[in-house]
């Protein structure tokens, strides 16, 4: 059954239970995207403070936010600020309340008047220790990319090469190459962060 009498309050209409609806950023909401990695690990230190999530088929994460209250870069690794711009409509693919579970874009944490916006300076917070504890500590300056060899403002450590001299040369990717590494490691084993630390245009 569609759960209308839980999205009652809400200042908008969410789509009908029938397939996702592409909706505009800056209307109603702002949205944060965030990757897999740094998500997961983001939304689990949130706990109770997140507000509604969806999840989209690759596992790929979005937070609604108040109407302008990310207007800045956060400048971490994997995450997009989604807003309404001068030049361009930005759009949301939003799920069906009904929508709770994949592999097909669903709400992750189900919207209702009483989980809705998260506070955007708790959920950066959030994603910050993520970014930290799955990269380890931003480079300083711009990185070039392994596989495309363009410079990334976001470079992700995916291995370390060998030198004659004994000290590593750490190889980076950006956020979109970096799940295409061929040794398939996991960014974490080059920090010192354990693995048990708390976890569209148009």
């Amino acid at each position: 059954m569609e759960p209308t009498v839980t999205t009652r309050t809400l200042p908008w209409k969410p789509p009908p239970a029938v397939d996702v609806e592409a909706l505009p950023v800056g209307r109603w909401w702002d949205a944060v995207r965030a990757a897999p990695i740094v998500g997961e690990r983001a939304l689990k230190a949130l706990g109770d403070e997140t507000g509604a999530v969806i999840q989209d088929m690759y596992g790929t994460l979005y937070w609604l936010v108040a109407v302008g209250s990310i207007e800045r870069n956060w400048q971490l690794r994997g995450v997009r600020l989604l807003t309404e711009l001068a030049d361009e409509s930005t759009y949301l693919g939003v799920p069906p309340v009904s929508w709770t579970t994949g592999p097909k874009s669903h709400w992750r944490v189900p919207l209702g008047p009483n989980r809705y916006l998260t506070h955007p300076w708790r959920l950066r917070e959030a994603l910050a220790e993520a970014d930290r504890a799955e990269y380890g500590p931003m480079p300083e300056g711009r990185q070039l990319c392994y596989r495309c060899q363009l410079p990334t403002d976001e470079p992700i450590p995916v291995d370390v090469e060998a030198r004659t001299n004994g000290v590593g040369q750490i190889i980076y990717a950006c956020p979109t190459h970096a799940p295409l590494y061929p040794t398939g490691q996991q960014p974490r084993i080059l920090t010192s962060a354990p693995a048990s630390e708390p976890e569209g245009r148009r």
